[in-house]
This record gives structure tokens, C-alpha cells and sequence, in this order.
């Protein structure tokens, strides 16, 4: 039976329910935090003979050397090629369309020459290596390969180099196939946190990266966590998120099915509806209890609805958006008549779907932009990945020697205010008398 939440911002409390709501504490097990320390510090000793050992472990392979673990490049194009049309050609289609948008993000570098000839400008690199995690075993996500991987490409990415676990030794021909479309340069079969390892500390085979992208379980999360500052991260994703403004006039059964496209991601999930119209929420929690049997991941969006779902009633659009800001969902689905005007009223949200044909799993798959966004209320200070998070920028300073004359004067007194007489001596020394 589904339970969900019915909630009104005209009750009494309503703000208390709607923080506990949206209460979650990523807490970390110590269990887990205990075995990634131990693994992790047994990668940076050990390198490739650590990395193999809780390979074949925790996921049951045989690999008696790295070689056994690296992939040829030859696997990917014949995976590729294996696939059936159709599958080929819409993952085709969907990295033209991801590559597209991303070309659009490039950031360029820049400069100005002041009156006496002092240049001053931005240099913009792309990082030299990026390590991507793909998840393996029950999950298969080759759109999260085409994600990541594509924008780092756009970006200039001189290597990319892709971590997948594959327990029992099963391949996912269609993360292969992604790979491949997506330009990755060379595929390890490791997981867990001895690729995250392997990744940020480098073995014998697996050379150190720069920064870590992509999304795994506890454990992953967990090692990312703990190399952020020795490697870049992209982020610490929690649970996927969707939140729906309706006015009342779209198809229930729509907005019910949306619900279920993240709450079927795990149990953890939150789908919510804020709609102005009760005769409408009421008409959505029917398609859920009609829909919900015939979804084959219905327990586990059963637990995501009656956990951290609900349904609230908002007097006004007004109100509405206000809760959609507070907020700050992952998912934003606007499923009104007239969403146009009431997009630039939304300042904090990973992304924006507009009306209602706009389905959020358009945007997991294939609409172009990308699928990791920030969660959890982050989208109050973060943004989705992007060609930018595999750019670097370098400020770029040429003083002339008539600029020396004024800006050392003025850095010479700024230092000796703070007391540094080292540096004030530098400016001076070029100072001409």
C-alpha cells in the first residue's frame, strides 16, 4: 500500500513538515569508512597487486596481473558494433545531441592591454587527465559514460581514463559501446574503492589522474571523499530528486509516472508534487495507486513515495515556486499551461523542464544537457557538470615598466600595512628614481 505524504502550506506547521521532509543526513558509516581507509591506503602501498587482490575479492574475478583487468582498445569498437540498430542508433543520437550542447560550454581565454602597456588576461587549459567511475554489476548506465565523458572530451582532456566494475567478469556491452562513442582512451575492469584508488594515488598500470568523475555506491562515494584535495572531485551526489509544480492542468497519469522516474532509482529517492489544485493531487494519488502494480520496480518506489514523497497543496503559483526555491531540487519539472513566465522566477534548481511534454527522462538520456546535477539542496551554490569542470583557468599578468612605477608604489604601501617588508622591497627594487 502507498502512503504518500498529503501536505498543505495552508496547515498549521507546515514549514516543520516540509523541513523534515527534506531532512537527510548522508551520515557515514563507519563500517564503510573503516574498509575504504584500509583499502585505500593498501592501493597507495601496494599499487597494481592491491588493486587485483580486492579485485578479485569483492568481485569474484581471477585476474592474475593488470593485464587481465585493461581492456583492449579493439573491445570497445566491437562492442559497438554488436549492438542492435536500433540501440546503436539511439545512443548515437543521444551523444550527437550531448556533444552539441556541450560545444556551446567552452569556456575561452581572454586578456586586455591597459593605457601604459600592462597586459592582463585569463589562459584557459583543459586538465591533462580525468578518470571517470562507471557503476557495474546490477547497474549499467551507459548514458552516465556519454555524460561524463563527452564534456571532458569537448574540454580537451588529453586522456580519460574509465574504472568499471564487472563482478563474476560480466561486460556491459553497451557501457563499452557508450565508451566508445564518447572517446574514452582506456577501460580498466576494476571498482569499488581500489579504482578510486588506483585513480587518485596511480599503481604501476594505472596512471594518477587529475580529477574523478562519475557516480557509485557507499563505498565509492566514500573514497572520492577522502582523495578530494590529492584529485579532483566532481561531487558527492545524494540520493536522486525530482519535484513537480503543477497549476492543475496536465494528465495525472504524466505526473504520477514522473514521480516514479526517480523514486524507482532506490528507496532513498524523493518525488514531490506542489500543485495549486486539490482536485488534481487528488487525481494524481489515483494514477499512483492504479500505476504503481504494474511497474516492476514498484517496491522500491513504493518505499521512496511513502518514505520521502509527498503531495502538497499550495494556495497559489506564487507559493508554489516559492517551496520550488526553498527547495532547490535536483529535478524540476514546471508541468503548467503557461510555464514560460515562471521560469525566471526559479533561482535555485539543477535543472528546469519545461511543460508538459518535457518528461525528466528526456534529460536523463538524450535532450543534450547533463545529467549530473546537484542535489540535496546544493543547487543552491552548485551547477551541473559541464565542459567548465574540465577547464582550468590561469590568470595571465605582463606589467610594463611604466606600470611597474604606479602599481609598485601601490602594493609597496599595501604590504608594509600588513607587514610583509619582503614584499613591499620587491615592488620597490623596481621603482625608478
Amino acid at each position: 500500500m502507498t502512503t504518500i505524504k498529503r501536505l498543505s502550506t495552508a496547515a498549521a506547521g507546515f514549514s516543520a513538515q516540509l523541513d523534515a521532509l527534506l531532512a537527510f543526513e548522508a551520515a557515514a558509516d563507519e563500517g564503510v569508512e573503516r574498509a575504504v581507509a584500509a583499502i585505500l591506503a593498501d592501493v597507495k602501498a601496494r599499487g597494481d597487486a592491491a588493486v587485483i587482490d580486492h579485485g578479485n575479492r569483492l568481485d569474484r574475478l581471477t585476474a592474475a596481473s593488470m593485464k587481465d583487468l585493461e581492456l583492449a582498445p579493439g573491445e570497445l569498437q566491437a562492442a559497438l558494433d554488436g549492438l542492435p540498430a536500433e540501440r546503436r542508433a539511439a545512443l548515437e543520437t543521444a551523444a550527437g545531441r550531448i556533444r552539441a550542447y556541450h560545444e556551446r560550454q567552452k569556456l575561452e581565454g581572454w586578456s586586455y592591454t591597459e593605457a601604459d602597456g600592462t597586459l592582463l588576461g585569463q589562459m584557459v587549459t583543459p586538465l591533462d587527465r580525468v578518470g571517470l567511475y562507471v557503476p557495474g554489476g546490477k547497474a549499467a548506465y551507459p548514458s552516465s559514460v556519454l555524460m561524463n565523458a563527452i564534456p571532458a572530451k569537448v574540454a580537451g582532456v588529453k586522456e580519460l581514463i574509465m574504472v568499471v566494475p564487472t563482478p563474476g567478469g560480466e561486460k556491459n556491452p553497451l557501457v563499452l559501446a557508450a565508451a566508445c562513442l564518447a572517446g574514452v582512451d582506456r577501460v580498466f575492469a576494476i571498482g569499488g574503492a581500489q579504482a578510486v584508488g588506483a585513480l587518485a594515488y596511480g599503481t604501476q598500470t594505472v596512471p594518477k589522474v587529475d580529477k574523478i568523475v562519475g557516480p557509485g555506491n557507499a563505498y565509492v562515494a566514500t573514497a572520492k571523499r577522502r582523495v578530494f584535495g590529492i584529485v579532483g572531485i566532481d561531487m558527492v551526489a545524494g540520493p536522486s530528486e525530482i519535484l513537480i509544480v503543477s497549476d492543475g492542468s496536465g494528465n495525472p497519469d504524466w505526473v504520477a509516472m514522473d514521480l516514479f522516474s526517480q523514486a524507482e532509482h532506490d528507496e532513498l529517492a524523493q518525488s514531490i508534487l506542489v500543485c495549486t489544485d486539490a482536485a488534481f493531487i487528488d487525481k494524481v494519488e489515483a494514477s499512483i495507486a492504479r500505476l504503481l502494480p504494474t511497474m516492476p520496480r514498484q517496491e522500491v518506489i513504493r518505499a521512496s513515495l511513502n518514505g520521502r514523497g509527498a503531495l502538497i497543496q499550495a494556495r497559489d503559483m506564487e507559493e508554489a515556486v516559492s517551496i520550488a526555491n526553498r527547495i532547490a531540487p535536483e529535478h524540476l519539472e514546471l508541468a503548467l499551461a503557461d510555464p514560460e513566465p515562471w521560469v525566471e522566477r526559479i533561482h535555485h534548481a539543477g535543472a528546469i523542464f519545461i511543460g508538459h511534454y518535457t518528461s525528466e527522462s528526456l534529460g536523463d538520456y538524450c535532450a543534450g544537457p547533463n545529467h549530473v546535477l546537484p542535489t540535496s539542496g546544493s543547487a543552491r551554490f552548485s551547477s551541473p557538470l559541464g565542459v567548465y569542470d574540465f577547464q582550468k583557468r590561469t590568470s595571465l599578468i605582463k606589467v610594463s615598466r611604466a606600470g611597474a612605477q604606479t602599481l609598485g608604489r601601490i602594493a609597496a604601501t599595501l604590504a608594509d600595512g600588513e607587514g610583509l617588508p619582503a614584499h613591499a622591497q620587491s615592488a620597490r627594487f623596481r621603482l625608478e628614481t
